[in-house]
């Protein structure tokens, strides 16, 4: 084993960590520094495209005790600016391992450092919140100066860094399923299109697409992805949902839940810290039962700016913070956490079935007039969620 390089990581504030380089060694690596409390599913966090422009603390002291393997990862790279960890195991064993989580971090680039105290250091995030910092073998001078002039995530368009470059599709699972569904890439995890796939037909398309080009393509209704980044930094998109609504069923999660706001007229906000983990509880408000969630961002919707169209469909328990909305009259609905959850958990996949069932309402309704404003067009009675969660894994 080759000697470990000893490193520092120095926040913007002038907190100093000392720790030992692991990964893809760089002389510096900046980025805004959050921590996630998931357990386990380390690689499918590393490869999530929602943490771009950030560094990720792990909480969990272990991490990459059961290696990495082809199957977990959520995107074709890695677009996190590094990770920080207490320890990285020396050995790793599980018999889906196909490699270790060094090796992995080393082949795709991505720098991180070991030995740090992550107690302190989520302490201190969760008290200040989440701050730009710097880490690596430098001096602790020029690693301040390089966490001082890092810019955050605030007012930067990071979606561009990660959305696909061109259009692709994934097949449905049921090659009866006549539905076809037109999926926004924000920065999409790779389960949420095989999730959609178990529904139907998923077209990906980038970002920048018009309302008219997915309009044009005759779609059962549209998804709205995940992504990193500050949601005013997506105007465009914006646009596009707003020529969308009322159009076609709509369903956002993450980063395509804040646009989905911001499109009916509401305001987001920056969280002091984010939700990233896959233990939060959120509650529906429809069925008043309590999910357990996964969860990666940094911005949320303002509950008290939506219209009087909209209602909120669900709230975390933690914070109070707004995690679902609906307009049920423009046949959309969002939510803030991941359904699709990879490695999970699965209490919210009930809201695939139910975007499912909203665009099979949509069909059987559309003789000439899409949708007349007022009707109910949830595909529920009273424009409520189902009251159970069928269909989840």
């Amino acid at each position: 084993m080759s000697k470990l390089v000893e490193g520092q990581l120095v926040l913007a504030d002038g907190s100093v960590f000392e720790g030992d380089l692991i990964g893809a060694q760089a002389p510096v690596a900046t980025g805004e520094v959050v921590f996630n409390t998931v357990l386990s599913g380390y690689q499918e966090v590393i490869t999530d495209p929602s943490y771009a422009g950030q560094i990720i603390t792990f909480t969990y002291p272990h991490i990459g005790n059961y290696g990495i393997n082809v199957t977990d990862f959520e995107s074709i790279g890695t677009f996190c600016r590094g990770i920080v960890v207490r320890d990285l195991a020396r050995r790793h064993s599980n018999f889906r391992a196909q490699a270790d989580l060094g090796s992995m971090l080393f082949q795709h680039g991505v720098p991180g450092i070991a030995g740090i105290d992550t107690r302190r250091l989520t302490r201190l995030l969760r008290a200040h919140g989440a701050v730009p910092g710097a880490f690596g073998s430098v001096s602790e001078a020029d690693l301040l100066a390089a966490a001082t002039a890092e810019p955050g995530t605030d007012g930067i368009d990071l979606v561009r860094t990660v959305t696909t470059p061109v259009g692709y599709s994934v097949p449905a699972a049921d090659t009866q399923s006549r539905r076809r569904i037109v999926a926004v890439d924000f920065g999409m995890k790779r389960n949420i299109a095989l999730s959609l796939a178990r529904h139907g037909h998923v077209d990906v398309v980038p970002a920048d697409t018009s309302a008219a080009d997915i309009l044009a393509m005759a779609p059962s209704g549209v998804f709205l992805s995940n992504g990193p980044g500050d949601p005013v930094m997506s105007p465009s998109a914006v646009d596009t949902i707003q020529g969308l609504l009322g159009k076609v069923p709509i369903f956002g999660i993450c980063l395509g839940h804040q646009l989905l706001g911001r499109a009916i007229g509401a305001d987001t906000v920056k969280l002091p810290f984010g939700h990233h983990g896959g233990n939060h509880p959120v509650k529906n408000l429809s069925t008043d039962k309590v999910e357990i969630t996964s969860q990666n961002h940094n911005f949320a919707v303002d509950a008290s700016t939506l219209p009087s169209n909209a209602e909120m469909t669900h709230v975390n328990l933690n914070d109070d913070v707004c995690e679902g909305i609906a307009v049920w009259s423009e046949q959309a609905f969002s939510v803030q956490h991941h359904p699709e959850a990879n490695p999970g958990p699965h209490d919210s996949n009930y809201l695939f079935d139910q975007f499912a069932t909203m665009m099979d309402a949509a069909e059987a309704r559309s003789s000439g007039t899409l949708f007349a404003t007022g009707e109910n067009v949830s595909g529920y009675s009273n424009g409520e969620a189902p009251t159970d969660q069928e269909g989840g894994i």
